[in-house]
């Protein structure tokens, strides 16, 4: 009898010790439980015939609750039978008026709208790869996003027309055909295709014109600036579409749930998690052309949202609203997203209540990620049993003037921190890398082979092993939670947006006044990123001008990539290696009191570079001038 009454009050207890011992153990458990059934369904469909596509998904949704709310936008709404219809008629005009058939490549330019998912909708259920691309970049870099693809079909929307032609000569020249969302244009070489699709038939196609497809097969093409260079245009196979997809459920986000989507659906966040995990879950999205912190809580209210997106900037937006009685006004359960500091993330909670933030890790093109599935702030994702079997990864020292691993007398590279096991280390600072394997592939970047090659790092603890360069650095404590620290190489991020210093310092050169350039991003106190910040040095005999600098970036590249401040130098300090050093730069900042050289700073409105000026540095440090 004393021997049952002693195992009941075990077991009464065993919840509260577990707490005290191992606070993070039920919530490890379901994160396991829901990632494992997941991981199970991915294989399932690796073996199905035929493949079972995120467009079957759809259908399916369609024929379970076509009346659904799918999209609010603007005051309309669409269920998913309406948005079914619009992208039966969109996959019919295509087809005839552009001949579409599977395999052929079309770059999606849009904003974000409803046709934007409906179009996107017709194109998978032709089996055409859709490479989607970001609407802010123009001139040089909008038409070598064709190129990198293979794109020959180009569907814009009217009113980016003016950016379609400023590069149609060129896009003539590549045989490349472009098609408008509108029922009228008076320019010659843009074919409108908005009154055929109006005319098209709303009827169901055939899965069979999309029958050569597979799990292993390009379903999108996502730009990053990745490490170095001009944007980039990812490959993302079926096979990663579903893993993004299944990210809300692994969160906890159900088909009750109305999900809202405010980043662009150029971006992973915005398509894959946002758009494509909705449509896996069957839930309702309420679509925005472009973030607006004062209308974010009103939309919230509005449409009784409980799943948000953000990246940091956008929550630190949101924390810098005036207050009000009604903050905590709301259903937001939950917020995924990336990129938030520990102190803005504090202050969104204390202000606007009880969310559960799950702050992510992941890149477009990378083999390895993170999800921090606990409420403990400051980290991007926690290590368990199941994250080392599906994400064989490292952290590996990383010397940061040479910017290259650090490798032992054999070649091999050393791991960071205190040895845990063969596959975590913790207590330092080390490169990310994730082990390539037929699970776990990095299948690169299209029509990129240089720079794909660039992120495979050989011999890393084995002759002959292969890793994913991240690029990034992280840390893991010994709770094994991951934290992230900073980017590394050539790319730094503002605005919630990759930024590649190479291609912003050739444009610099461009300008007739500069020689080189080195172009690299600074902290800003308040602010979530790197702002862009560039030395250079003059042409012999020539003065910065202030004017044409400032209209020469303005016409290659979008606002947050342009460098906010210029500092001039007699010469460029590089390395041994012929590399430009950043470090020192990057340390000194902008601050006028502690450098000697001419520093000045992008006056948006006056659309010119003045001198920075003590009083200017201080309006930007106490956040009266806004960047």
């Amino acid at each position: 009898m004393y021997v049952w009454i002693t195992l009941l009050a075990g077991l009464a207890l065993l919840p509260a010790l577990l707490r005290t011992f191992f606070p993070y153990f039920f919530q490890d458990c379901v994160y396991m439980y829901r990632a494992l059934g997941f991981g199970i369904r991915l294989n399932v469909y690796k073996i199905k015939t035929p493949f079972y596509s995120i467009v079957d998904c759809f259908l399916e949704a369609v024929k379970k609750h076509p009346r659904k709310a799918f999209i609010h936008f603007e005051g309309k709404t669409y269920s998913y039978e309406e948005v079914d219809k619009e992208s039966n008629k969109v996959a019919d005009a295509l087809r005839s008026v552009a001949a579409l058939k599977e395999g052929d490549t079309v770059a999606l330019f849009l904003e974000n709208e409803p046709r934007f998912v409906w179009t996107w909708l017709g194109l998978a259920k032709l089996g055409c790869p859709a490479a989607l691309l970001n609407f802010n970049i123009r001139s040089k870099s909008l038409l070598h996003c064709f190129s990198c693809c293979g794109a020959n079909v180009l569907i814009a929307a009217a009113e980016l027309c003016d950016a379609v032609e400023e590069i149609l000569p060129a896009l003539k020249e590549k045989g490349i055909t472009v098609y408008l969302l509108s029922d009228e244009c008076t320019t010659d070489g843009i074919q409108c295709i908005g009154q055929a699709i109006a005319k098209a038939s709303d009827k169901p196609l055939s899965p069979s014109l999309r029958s050569n497809i597979h799990i292993r097969s390009t379903a999108l093409y996502i730009y990053t600036s990745g490490t170095t260079g001009l944007p980039k245009a990812a490959y993302v196979t079926h096979e990663r579409v579903w893993a993004s997809s299944f990210i809300q459920g692994v969160c906890g986000v159900t088909s009750e749930d109305i999900f809202y989507i405010n980043l662009p659906l150029y971006h992973s966040a915005g398509f894959l998690i946002g758009l494509i995990g909705s449509i896996e879950r069957g839930n309702t999205v309420v679509l925005r052309r472009k973030f607006s912190a004062s209308q974010f809580w009103d939309d919230c209210r509005k449409y009784n949202i409980t799943v948000m997106q953000y990246i940091g900037e956008t929550l630190r937006y949101l924390c810098n609203l005036p207050k009000k009685d009604n903050d905590r006004d709301h259903k937001v359960k939950f917020a995924i997203g990336n990129g938030v500091r520990a102190d803005v993330w504090k202050e969104f909670l204390n202000r606007f209540g009880r969310i559960h933030v799950r702050e992510l890790y992941a890149a477009t093109e990378g083999n390895v990620g993170f999800i921090n599935y606990t409420d403990k702030v400051g980290v991007v994702g926690r290590i368990n049993l199941l994250s080392k079997v599906f994400f064989p990864f490292a952290l590996i020292k990383f010397d940061i003037e040479k910017e290259e691993p650090v490798r032992n007398a054999e070649g091999l590279c050393i791991p960071a921190g205190r040895v845990v096991d063969i596959k975590c280390f913790i207590d330092e600072v080390g490169l990310l890398v994730g082990k390539i394997t037929k699970h776990t592939p990095f299948v690169g970047y299209a029509g990129n082979k240089q720079q794909t090659e660039k992120k495979r790092l050989g011999n890393v603890f084995v002759k002959g092993d292969l890793y994913f360069n991240s690029g990034d650095l992280m840390r893991i404590d010994h709770d094994n939670f991951v934290y992230f620290q900073d980017r590394v190489g050539d790319t730094f991020r503002w605005k919630g947006e990759n930024v590649a210093t190479t291609e912003v310092a050739d444009i610099l050169t461009m300008v007739d006044c500069i020689e080189e350039a080195n172009v690299y991003g600074v902290k800003v106190e308040g602010h979530e990123g790197r702002i862009g910040m560039a030395a250079v040095k003059l042409k012999e005999g020539k003065e910065f001008d202030c004017v044409t600098t400032c209209s020469v970036l303005a016409n290659y590249l979008p606002v947050y990539a342009r460098p906010r401040f210029i500092r001039i130098q007699n010469s460029l300090e590089i390395t041994g290696t012929f590399k430009m050093k950043k470090v020192k730069l990057v340390e000194e900042g902008f601050d006028p009191t502690l450098i000697q050289d001419p520093l000045y700073f992008l006056d948006l409105t006056q659309k010119k570079y003045i001198p920075l000026s003590q009083e200017i540095h201080n309006s930007i440090m106490s956040h009266n001038i806004k960047l």
